[in-house]
């Protein structure tokens, strides 16, 4: 079992099983909304609990997926697919959990777009899209 909270813990989550690899993602909207680039898990529904979702405040920032961030505090918490059918996952912000974790980073993605104020050295693999 994962726990973590949002900054001021009126959001809490929990999550059953091992977290799988993080994803590290650097398109622009990732970095305006994390301040950096933002590095999730994408968790299947029926292992996430939250508790205290009326605080969860949600933002359509595409067509294709709404982002959560809680209300009380601002911090990010979660990336959700619009299409539930075709996606039954939910992505949470690392920073959410509780460490340990037990993951680590596998992979960047949207890298074309990163900032042009860091490099990418850990020798991961990268996806430009």
């Amino acid at each position: 079992m994962h726990k973590g909270s949002c900054l001021c813990g009126a959001v809490t989550i929990e999550v059953e099983g091992d977290l799988p690899m993080v994803e590290a993602c650097h398109c622009n909207s990732c970095r305006k909304w994390s301040g950096y680039y933002h590095a999730s898990v994408d968790v299947p529904r029926d292992r996430v609990s939250i508790k205290g979702e009326e605080h969860i405040k949600w933002y359509q920032s595409s067509q294709r997926a709404r982002r959560g961030f809680c209300q009380e505090c601002g911090a990010s918490l979660f990336f959700d697919p619009i299409d539930k059918v075709k996606h039954n996952w939910i992505a949470i912000l690392m920073g959410v959990f509780d460490t340990p974790t037990n993951t680590h980073v596998g992979l960047h993605i949207f890298t074309a777009e990163k900032g042009d104020y860091y490099q990418i050295t850990d020798g991961l693999p990268q996806n430009e899209h």
